[in-house]
């Protein structure tokens, strides 16, 4: 390919890392074995490939500059990169790596972390040394990802707000600022273990060392003798916040010129596909490259950003990634249709069912017969309980039918709950919309009808007043439901608007004509809905007979009582790809959600002080750390839905977005199935996640907590994050305040929060670990399509240059 280094050609065909080390004027390629392990001296190229739910392979190109690295290295690396951008179809999404200022993306690709190497360390070439016998100092910050830099072994080099690790011959420290949070804090262990495996072949002591803690701690004296003996570490300085509004600037980069454009308005129609722009927001740069300028060009543009003045501080992500199917309809390929097969068994069928009519505040339990019917103008609250891996589950499903009222809609959520934490076991909630229900919820009824019209007392008084009974299914009368089986043994008939304009030819229905039954089969409709129809006759009304109608052959009774023929969908019905996962974490800034995206997520991120939510596009999950500041069901819904609707997302999202709600230690397997699950992992430790990960690289025997599983035990909470800086001394003047823990019966194994107060072998001065808000609050794409309203064509691709987030000082 003309322009495009020989190194590049067919590579991105594989899932996983690529890795290539500028020397000289070519390409060196590292080895797996060497893939995490970056010299400050140099710069490399990464190439990370990962594979799509729909089989289509995504790429991610960075180039990480060294700090020491030579200028000509740097310029060379970002053409490398617009060149592999243009060996994989111009369609990856390029990001400019600075040591020191990686971005979390990029640090997931290499977990627990790297670790750059400086000058005086020997090159690729050379092999390595061992450095067990140097004491080496290090901060780590972050929560999801490690952040970890090399600095000066001094005192002066800790502060109360970080985490530092100081590395000896023979024992390893961790030193955990007052200021710093928990998450940082269990994130620095990960570091430590990988220290002790790599640089002391898993032989050395560990010791953790409290902001403070001095009295009776031998491990605290040997700490500081390494520093001549202890001296108080001064106050954090505080961190200016500017509360004003970036001014956009905009320019059109004209070889090496640019040339400042109009940006009050930023629109989508004034980037024109041959031209590359820089948007400069202060914080935060986005270069924009269309889809038809050339390599040449691409390279000019990048060289204008290497070259940006150094007043602004760097921040840069791709503009805005292009919907995947958009994309792949513009290179001539086309999204397929999922082969049909034989539906996953989400969920145990061997469990029991019930199901609440909610009614004025208040629920009345249905009868076998009468819970598999429901009305679209109630609500209703469905148990099913089931046993998984020996366990007792309870899923709460909160139905809200389409016509519902107001006054039952917003009792249900809550009576729920009061279910919810009334049962033994492990229980699981949700809230799901009447039209937009998952698979997860036909799958517990063997057989589900919903009708048109209510039961609760609220519905009625409402079609009084309002004198309309117009819809509401009537016995003997007329309807017309449309027909679908998820399994075998689970069908659901759900009755639509009588007009003809209701039907698809991808489905079945059955026509109810007071007396008279027709069953009509689209064209398109599957084998599999056609199998179930008899046993929903039977459901609908036993011992009658009905009449077979194939699409094209209706008779005219038929339209007849559809109002006459008119025009209805006739496409086939095609199943989407399942959406890939995104996991996030969620915290409140001045009554604000921000949220901030984990990367390359496991299960590890699932931390025990953190909520975090799952998005699978059609449904979210929430789930509750034992420790985290959520204290109700009812909360975490309404986190749910503050992440549906405040424009978090890539995309807007209904607001009738499934919502499930899980508790650490409840998480059922529909769920762990999203992670690759160590059972293994979920132990019943006491503690905070550095409590726990401490206890087990020190081999200790875990502390253990029975479960008990008749009560919710309260537990104690950290107060709030506030501004101001703290110290040892001020920390010890601040009240801890109670909360109830998380409505879970398995919560007594976790929610005992220790407190320095609480803990009998504490020592008065043992500050209290604090969770610290990230700066982080939206994805860039997120940005990108807030600066540019509307949406950009596939013709033209985003390229951009992303580094990470600056870090915290």
């Amino acid at each position: 390919m003309k322009g495009v280094d020989d190194a590049f050609l067919g590579v991105g065909d594989k899932p996983g890392l690529d890795i290539w080390c500028i020397v000289g004027s070519s390409l060196a390629p590292l080895a797996k074995s060497q893939h995490g392990k970056f010299y400050a001296r140099n710069c490399y190229i990464i190439l990370n490939t990962a594979e799509l739910k729909t089989g289509v392979r995504r790429h991610d190109v960075h180039y990480w500059v060294g700090e020491e690295a030579k200028e000509e290295d740097c310029l060379m690396a970002s053409d490398k990169a617009v060149e592999l951008d243009a060996a994989l179809g111009s369609n990856t999404v390029q990001h400019r790596e600075t040591q020191g200022e990686e971005s979390d993306k990029f640090l997931s690709y290499f977990r627990p972390c790297i670790i750059p190497v400086h000058s005086h360390s020997p090159s690729h070439m050379e092999g390595s040394r061992n450095k067990s016998s140097q004491t080496t100092m290090f901060s780590c910050e972050g929560e999801h990802v490690a952040r970890v830099t090399e600095v000066v072994f001094s005192r002066s080099s800790l502060d109360h707000k970080g985490v530092f690790i100081v590395d000896t011959a023979s024992k390893i420290f961790v030193f955990s600022g007052c200021n710093s949070s928990v998450q940082t804090r269990a994130k620095a262990l990960d570091v430590v273990r990988h220290l002790k495996e790599n640089r002391h072949s898993g032989r050395c002591e560990i010791a953790a060392i409290e902001d403070g803690k001095l009295v009776g701690d031998s491990d605290a004296g040997e700490f500081w003798n390494l520093f001549g003996g202890y001296a108080p570490i001064p106050r954090d300085l505080l961190e200016a916040v500017s509360m004003n509004m970036p001014l956009e600037k905009l320019f059109w980069i004209n070889k090496r010129t640019l040339v400042p454009m109009e940006a009050h308005l930023l629109d989508r129609e004034i980037l024109n596909s041959d031209r590359s722009y820089i948007l400069d927001c202060s914080t935060e740069i986005f270069l924009w490259m269309g889809m038809t300028t050339l390599v040449s060009e691409r390279k000019t543009s990048v060289t204008a950003l290497e070259h940006w003045p150094k007043i602004v501080e760097m921040k840069l992500y791709d503009a805005g990634r292009e919907k995947v199917a958009a994309i792949f309809k513009h290179h001539g390929y086309d999204v397929t249709e999922i082969p049909e097969h034989e539906p996953q068994q989400l969920i145990s069928c061997n469990g029991s069912l019930k199901v609440w009519l909610v009614d004025c505040g208040c629920t009345t339990l249905l009868s076998t017969e009468e819970q598999e019917k429901l009305y679209t103008g109630d609500c209703y609250i469905v148990q099913y309980s089931y046993v998984e891996d020996g366990k007792d589950y309870h899923l709460f499903f909160a139905w809200y039918g389409k016509n519902s009222i107001k006054e039952d809609s917003v009792a249900t959520a809550s009576l729920m709950s009061s279910l919810a934490n009334s049962v033994k076991g492990h229980p699981v909630v949700a809230q799901v919309f009447d039209g937009r229900e998952p698979e997860l919820f036909f799958s517990i009824f063997k057989s589900l009808i919903i009708f048109k019209g209510g039961r609760s007392a609220a519905y009625k008084n409402h079609v009084v007043q309002k004198s309309d009974r117009n819809g509401c299914h009537q016995k003997d009368e007329v309807a017309l439901f449309h027909v679908q089986a998820l399994r075998h043994d689970c069908v659901q008939a759900i009755q639509v608007d009588l007009v003809a304009t209701s039907l698809n030819s991808s489905h079945c229905y059955i026509l109810q004509d007071h007396s008279s039954f027709f069953i009509w089969l689209g064209s398109l409709s599957s084998p599999s809905d056609h199998n179930m129809l008899d046993r929903m006759m039977n459901k609908l009304c036993p011992f009658k007979q009905s009449l077979l109608v194939r699409e094209g052959s209706e008779p005219d009774d038929f339209w007849k009582v559809l109002g006459g023929r008119s025009e209805y969908s006739k496409e086939k019905r095609v199943k989407g790809w399942p959406a890939d996962r995104h996991l996030y974490a969620c915290r409140f800034e001045q009554g604000l959600l921000k949220v901030k995206e984990v990367f390359s997520f496991c299960q590890d991120d699932l931390a025990t002080e953190e909520t975090l939510v799952l998005d699978c596009n059609n449904e979210i999950y929430v789930w509750v750390g034992l420790h985290s500041d959520v204290t109700s069901k009812e909360q975490a819904l309404n986190i749910g839905k503050m992440f549906l609707q405040d424009g978090i997302l890539h995309d807007r999202r209904s607001i009738e977005t499934t919502v499930y709600i899980i508790t650490e230690g409840d998480e059922p397997a529909f769920f762990t199935d999203f992670f690759k699950w160590d059972s293994s992992k979920q132990s019943s430790m006491v503690g905070n996640s550095f409590e726990r990960k401490l206890a087990l690289l020190k081999g200790l025997s875990p502390k253990l907590e029975t479960p008990d599983r008749s009560m919710r035990r309260p537990s104690l909470r950290r107060p709030g994050v506030s501004s101001e800086t703290s110290t040892p001394e001020h920390q010890q003047q601040r009240p801890t305040a109670a909360r109830r823990a998380f409505g879970s019966a398995s919560a007594g194994r976790f929610a005992r929060e220790r407190s320095p107060a609480a803990a009998p072998t504490a020592s008065p001065s043992t500050p209290s670990p604090r969770s610290r808000s990230s700066s982080s609050t939206s994805t860039p794409t997120a940005v990108a399509r807030q600066l540019f309203p509307a949406s950009l064509h596939a013709s033209e691709a985003v390229h951009a240059l992303s580094n990470s987030t600056s870090r915290r000082r």
